[in-house]
């Protein structure tokens, strides 16, 4: 399977910045789309910024004007700038990817194992 590996989290204080990165490997076709998500515990799974291949990007409304998604299709990567940190922030974050492993076969989405970032007040 397509593995997809996080790196970057970890422990920072309220108004400071983390880069997520998010690298795919394996045998695969293309990726479409990727994103990045994050689930506090209890609580639902939910979008942060995702963007397409063509670099078209959307946002949660409430990392919109601090969070910043970019891509490196070379690479195969997906980043997550995260600038102006605020506690509410403080998740596990998962990286997405939505992927052909074979040309004009249905997509499949593949999941990193997530990484914990946590924004202290």
């Amino acid at each position: 399977q397509v593995q997809l590996v996080e790196s970057g989290g970890g422990l920072v204080q309220a108004g400071g910045s983390l880069r997520l990165s998010c690298a795919a490997s394996g045998t695969f076709f293309s990726i479409n789309a990727m994103g990045w998500y994050r689930q506090v515990l209890g609580k639902q799974r939910e979008l942060v910024a995702t963007i397409t291949s063509g670099g078209s990007t959307n946002y949660a409304d409430s990392v919109k004007g601090r969070f910043n998604i970019s891509r490196d299709n070379a690479k195969n990567t997906v980043y997550l700038q995260m600038n102006s940190l605020k506690p509410e922030d403080t998740a596990v974050y998962y990286c997405n990817a939505a992927v052909e492993k074979l040309q004009a076969l249905p997509e499949k989405d593949y999941w990193g194992q997530g990484t914990q970032v946590t924004v202290s007040s």
